[in-house]
């Protein structure tokens, strides 16, 4: 069997296997807390105020006794 020292291309393929799990991990965990912390997006937009409007009577019984 030979000696794992002097077998040093062996070490390199190791040590950029190592990292590049290594920033996968870490681009995982940054999307992640990326993903945590946007606000959530709203899929319809708002309409401003839609407020109901009812129409009066000016002949009505409540209008003509306050006159």
């Amino acid at each position: 069997m030979s000696n794992w020292t002097s077998l040093w291309y062996v070490w390199l393929i190791l040590l950029t296997l190592f990292l590049l799990l290594l920033c996968g991990i870490t681009a995982s965990c940054i999307k992640f807390c990326c993903r945590k912390k946007r606000l959530p997006v709203e899929t319809f937009p708002r309409h401003p105020c839609d407020l109901p409007v009812t129409a009066t009577d000016s002949d009505s019984t409540a209008h003509s006794t306050v006159t």
